[in-house]
């Protein structure tokens, strides 16, 4: 196989961005180059055995507490750390190292990590991440009432505990899983775009912010991070001696706590956030599609770009309608955990409520509405899976030529890209628009309302039927959002869609905010997380010995 390496232009081929470039020499490199793995290096392993339990609760509980798959490990270490911290109060600076292990060895049980593959050197490396948090934590948080902590009602104190455990998780999960392949894509979007994306002339308020909501934006893109990742690229930001801090760095940053989360948590809800992830969603998009091109076969695939340029635009297309159907494919899977994290922690309960509470209000139940309360929503989520568009010709061609544009010089940008400023209504207008919206919120649950009230439904019933259809309203928006992000061209106006979204949003936006209450208050986390789960890792924990003593006798009898 021969490396891609530069070639002379010809006044017959077009020439490949220097960005690109290096990126196909990476995605070869990362292909061709001999594993690391050192034979004498002792690996981490754990009882094949008891790991499936593991595996298998973990399983139950990615179940019960829905969340993208790409996050579960990174939330499996805050959980673990939290239990640990908080729940065992057992992590000490002096017992890091053993935190460490334990912390990997969880993981590796879980099915998050491979067994014996993973060196004991990472210990060390987690071990140094943790120390550092620790130390943070133990500052900013003192046993001792401060002047700083004062400030803060029981609730704020746990939400910055739980925030300065997601800012640890987040650097672990960092060092977990280095992948330079995409370290060289989100280098080479920023590098690309950073020049190209303009403030509104006059308009210099937000540009010191610009740089660092760029690169935000292709995390939270391309990477898909969640907020408590994005947290910590902000807080490294801001503290650029973290990665190797001295107690006096620490101690510095320990005691403006308050005002350095407060400063995080405007960056991340920064007012050109949405217009920025519009723009880059589409870049984003084109690189994933370049990426898994290359990643088939770079060298020829570099030597028919170089050849062959008429030939790529064909390749594009049938490699975007691959990921396209792989999107929709996940999509179903995103759909059945849904419907089972829907069933498990709010139909049960609800059904279970429904039947007593209609009998203490002396009506009787109504088969016909139980019935439809409980297959309602498997049945809204199947035909929003179901009638999720397709990608369109304009789209395709879209498609393409962006992909055309990052990858060969002569068509790169050449106009910036002028943002926009970010509206400011006025408090009149303001006030119209939320009683409108407010209007439209009355039309949509009341049309509901008026329907099963006609077909017989009790006011239990019909409240429960409320909740469920918010509740799948907003999942479905995101379960979807995966597939739609491959939609890069604007969508057409007219009054179907309107109509729709006029009567939809107002439900989804209650969903929402039902799902950020409930989460909170979810029954089966707390029973797993506060009863279940300590003391299951410590019978896991009994277990792996136990068949670790065996192997030994049996080898002593041998």
């Amino acid at each position: 196989m021969v490396s891609p390496h530069l070639t002379k232009k010809t006044s017959e081929t077009l020439s490949v961005t220097l960005g690109v470039r290096k990126l196909f020499q990476v995605v070869y490199r990362e292909q061709n180059q001999p594993a690391k793995e050192s034979e004498g290096e002792a690996k981490i392993k754990v009882s094949a055995l008891i790991s499936k339990v593991a595996f298998y609760y973990e399983k139950i509980r990615n179940y019960v507490d829905y969340n993208e798959e790409h996050l579960h490990r990174k939330n499996a270490v805050a959980r673990i750390l939290k239990r640990q911290l908080v729940i065992e109060g057992a992590v000490k600076i002096a017992e890091s190292e053993e935190t460490s292990r334990h912390l990997l060895t969880e993981l590796i049980r879980a099915g998050y990590l491979p067994n014996d593959k993973i060196s004991e050197s990472k210990i060390d490396e987690v071990k140094n991440i943790l120390e550092k948090h620790l130390r943070l934590r133990e500052q900013a948080m003192p046993r001792g009432i401060t002047a700083q902590m004062a400030k803060l009602v029981t609730a704020e104190k746990r939400e910055l505990g739980d925030w300065l455990i997601g800012l640890a998780a987040s650097e672990i999960e960092s060092i977990l899983e280095v992948d330079k392949v995409k370290e060289m894509v989100i280098s080479d979007i920023y590098e690309y775009l950073v020049k190209d994306i303009k403030l509104p002339v006059n308009f210099a308020a937000f540009e010191k912010d610009l740089p660092i909501q760029i690169y935000l934006s292709i995390y939270r893109t391309y990477l898909k991070f969640d907020r408590s990742m994005l947290g910590f690229i902000i807080f490294k930001y801001y503290n650029a001696d973290w990665w190797n801090p001295t107690e006096e760095n620490i101690a510095k940053i320990a005691a403006s706590i308050l005002p350095l989360r407060s400063a995080i948590e405007a960056q991340l809800d920064h007012p050109l956030m949405k217009q920025l992830d519009k723009i880059i969603n589409k870049y984003t998009v084109f690189y994933s599609i370049l990426v898994d091109m290359i990643k088939e076969d770079p060298a020829r695939l570099y030597e028919t770009i170089k050849n062959k340029p008429q030939v790529f635009s064909d390749l594009v297309k049938n490699n975007f309608q691959k990921k396209f159907n792989q999107t929709k494919a996940r999509l179903w899977r995103s759909g059945i955990n849904s419907i089972i994290y829907i069933f498990l922690t709010k139909t049960i309960f609800a059904v279970l409520l429904e039947i007593p509470a209609t009998k203490y209000l002396g009506e009787q139940v109504n088969p016909f509405s139980l019935a439809i309360n409980i297959l309602f929503p498997p049945f809204l989520l199947l035909l929003v899976i179901l009638f999720t568009k397709v990608s369109s010709n304009d789209n395709n061609k879209r498609i393409v030529a962006g992909v055309e544009e990052i990858t060969f010089e002569e068509k790169t940008r050449r106009e910036p890209i002028v943002l926009r400023k970010p509206s400011v209504r006025g408090s009149v207008i303001g006030f119209i628009f939320s009683l409108l919206y407010s209007l439209t919120f009355l039309i949509s649950f009341g049309a509901v309302v008026w329907v099963l009230d006609k077909i017989h439904f009790t006011w239990v019933s019909i409240v429960i039927f409320l909740f469920f259809l918010a509740f799948v309203s907003f999942f479905s928006i995101r379960i979807r959002k995966n597939v739609q992000q491959l939609i890069v061209v604007e969508e057409k106006e007219n009054l179907l869609n309107f109509l729709l979204d006029f009567f939809f949003i107002p439900v989804a936006a209650v969903g929402k905010w039902l799902s950020q209450k409930f989460s909170k208050i979810n029954v089966f986390i707390f029973i797993m997380d506060f009863v279940i789960e300590a003391p299951f890792k410590v019978f896991v924990e009994i277990a792996e010995q136990w068949t670790r003593y065996v192997r030994e006798r049996k080898e002593d009898i041998e």
